[in-house]
């Protein structure tokens, strides 16, 4: 199977692997970087309104407005915080660790840059220094301590613009050009201070105090010094923020509360023991020493993902425990397919060796085939996803492509140490032992009660309006609190009217004792924790989500534009891969059908439609078709052999031979997402609800739908 040279080769490789993976997440809890969901923190999206600025002077507006915001948690004492430009006119603020609200309060505000003085007289420095400063001037923090005079000599409003000049020599300076009024002032001051400095501070924060070398009467000046030129850029950034009205409006907030982050920590992990512990026992049960091989590939999986997480410097969210709770049932389905064909080859009457090297080579393609279209659905998700999205995104399509390897490559590994040291025999169970149903008898049955389903489904979603979709996608802002006493939710309904905050919706929540769920259309958050800091001992927040109807909407095209390209690229890969497009077209439907009666469920039991359930959805898209490759590729196969047989009769064949890998696979995934369901707690609860209807619907529609609209499409051609 594999040769000796080889197999040392192969050993060498996953040591290395084994040992690289280890080192890489020891100790797991400081090298796996975790998402503000799971540690505590805020994320926010702020948009700059450039309404009032000129398109040369975007960018420096948004630079200036970057420095803002820096210097304004910076004042909170707020560390590792990320700052970043989206877009045009927006910027995402993440805070780790940090949960107070007063600071995106103060994000509001619009600038203040002032020009202050610099004080040289020695002893009232030193008198400031002691503890005592002397009345008109303040003590500012700049290369040490200095004293400023408490009156701005000019203000960001004498400031028409700065930008970055060059002297002689090639060094960088900041150059000014001050309004009509702001000249005049400028001039006065330079004339009666030389040889002082100058003191630029942006929101209390000195940051930069030129010397005033001689009058500036011209209403143009350059502030030179020994800096670089990205100091440069700061310095100007800095100026003109302060100098133009940039409002920052808060789009889009999620706030966690440490108690809540730990809390779905905690539940994330159960899940995944648990769904791991049920796939493990499962797969030993059934495939015995097959088992024990596949559970050490299941293993290296997880130890590989984590690793490459961290080389990655990928963060681990909670929507990302999902995704390699969920990758880990998918890995399941490799292995499935190997053991499956080691059944068939060996019921064929071929050797032991000979079963199990056919079966890892005839599997190749369908294991990639298969796993790709699951692939594709997940980059898009991580093209239009964001945050916690993104994280879901990354660890299936690590745990997917890891799978394939250690599937592939170590199971095989694995297999040709056993084989060398006198493997026999290799018992399995069978509970579907070779099947001769007539799938395609009840075609047109199964057709018309999926149309109905469909239709239905459609009815449900679409008959909720509005209220069917989360703050995600329409606007608004979730709240929950843990209050101590535990509260009456009609005792909090009231006292919040009576503050003057009616039609709030206000339920339990159900994952900590005492915890409400409050939503708004409006950000109330303020006046809420107000009230109830009034009415009830401990108020602690765990959570707060606001999504302006901007973000909203866009979000809501994202997730639009996620689906549809899914669909597309899905669609267009089966066609390449197959070399019909009714296949292709058959097996698009056959997915449609699962995400539609998924979306109808969700909408039928009260589960708002978020990004989770957007994620959801597109997961089961790429699981769906994943099991109607799997039909394709054995149809494929048989097709040659089958000349003389009619398509039915094919097709029929191929469904019989791929039952049982169908009804395992489906099994070890529904485990997985069962434990999501059961364990994961109520962030993850309509996420894996979802999931679990559309896996039923898609053991129904890969059998029913796909394989009878195949033939119904070739019949029609005919």
């Amino acid at each position: 199977m594999i040769r000796n040279a080889d197999l040392k080769i192969r050993f060498i490789i996953l040591g290395a692997l084994i040992v690289f993976s280890a080192l890489a997440i020891y100790p797991l809890d400081k090298k796996i970087n975790l998402g503000l969901d799971l540690k505590g923190g805020m994320y926010v999206l702020l948009r700059a309104d450039l309404s009032s600025v000129s398109k040369s002077q975007v960018s420096d507006a948004m630079g200036g407005a970057i420095e803002k915001v820096r210097t304004r948690i910076d004042s909170f004492g707020v560390k590792e915080t990320s700052i970043q430009i989206q877009g045009d006119n927006s910027i995402l603020v993440q805070l780790p660790g940090v949960v107070d609200r007063e600071i995106i309060d103060k994000l509001r505000e619009v600038g203040k840059l002032e020009f202050k003085l610099v004080s040289d007289e020695k002893e009232k420095i030193e008198e400031a220094i002691k503890g005592t400063v002397p009345e008109g001037y303040e003590l500012k923090d700049y290369k040490g301590a200095v004293l400023v005079h408490k009156e701005a000599a000019l203000t960001g409003a004498d400031l028409s613009q700065s930008s970055v000049g060059f002297d002689q020599y090639g060094v960088p300076n900041v150059r000014l050009q001050f309004t009509a009024e702001g000249a005049k002032k400028f001039g006065k001051v330079t004339e009666e201070n030389v040889g002082k400095q100058l003191a630029i501070i942006l929101d209390g924060k000195v940051m930069s105090a030129p010397a005033i070398r001689e009058a500036i009467l011209s209403g143009q000046a350059e502030i030179t010094g020994d800096f670089s030129l990205d100091e440069a850029r700061s310095i100007v950034s800095v100026l003109n923020s302060g100098a133009l009205p940039i409002p920052l409006v808060v789009e889009e907030e999620r706030t966690v509360g440490p108690l809540l982050g730990s809390d779905s920590i905690t539940k994330g992990i159960n899940a995944c023991l648990l769904g791991a512990a049920l796939v493990f026992v499962f797969m030993v049960f059934y495939y015995l020493m097959g088992g024990v091989v596949a559970d050490i590939c299941l293993v290296l999986n997880i130890l590989f993902t984590l690793a490459a997480l961290n080389v990655l410097k990928a963060t681990l969210t909670l929507p990302g425990i999902a995704g390699l709770i969920l990758a880990l049932g998918m890995a399941v389905d490799a292995n499935v397919l190997i053991y499956e064909r080691i059944r068939d080859e060996l019921a064929a009457n071929k050797p032991l060796g000979a079963a199990v090297k056919n079966s890892f080579d005839r599997t190749f393609l369908t294991i990639f085939d298969s796993n790709l279209t699951t692939i594709i659905a997940a980059a898009f998700l991580f093209i239009f996803g964001t945050g916690p999205i993104r994280g879901f995104a990354t660890t299936l399509i690590l745990g997917i492509l890891i799978s394939m390897f250690t599937a592939i490559f170590v199971g095989k590994t694995i297999f040709a140490v056993l084989l060398k040291n006198n493997l026999k025999k290799l018992p399995m169970l069978q509970f579907f032992p070779a099947s001769k149903i007539d799938f395609l008898k009840p075609r047109y049955v199964c057709i018309a009660l999926s149309t109905v389903l469909i239709i239905g489904s459609m009815y449900v979603f679409l008959s909720k309006g509005e209220a069917v979709y989360s703050i995600d996608f329409k606007g608004g802002q979730i709240l929950e609190y843990k209050l101590t006493p535990a509260p009456s939710i009609e005792d909090v309904r009231q006292q919040l009217k009576d503050a003057g905050l009616p039609g709030l919706i206000i339920q339990d929540f159900k994952d900590v004792k005492g915890g409400i769920n409050i939503k708004s259309k409006e950000d109330v958050a303020n006046k809420v924790e107000e009230v109830l800091k009034k009415n009830y001992k401990e108020v602690e927040g765990l959570r707060v989500d606001k999504v302006g109807p901007t973000v909203g909407a866009l979000l809501k095209t994202k997730a639009l534009w996620a689906i549809a390209l899914s669909l597309i690229g899905i669609l267009a890969y089966v066609f390449i891969r197959f070399k019909h497009f009714d296949f292709a077209l058959a097996g698009v439907i056959a997915l449609l059908h699962d995400v539609i009666v998924a979306l109808g469920f969700a909408a039928l039991f009260g589960y708002e439609i978020d990004l989770l359930i957007v994620t959801a959805l597109l997961t089961i898209a790429g699981y769906s078709i994943n099991d109607t490759i799997v039909i394709y590729d054995r149809i494929r196969e048989i097709a040659p052999r089958m000349h003389k047989a009619s398509v039915y009769q094919i097709l029929n064949q191929a469904l019989n031979n791929t039952f049982s890998r169908t009804i395992i696979t489906s099994l070890t995934v529904f485990f997985v997402t069962l434990s999501m369901y059961l364990l994961g707690g109520e962030a993850l609860r309509g996420f894996s609800f979802v999931l679990l209807v559309g896996f039923i619907s898609g053991v129904y529609s890969t059998i029913y739908i796909a394989s009878a609209l195949v033939l119904v499409f070739r019949r029609a051609k005919a």
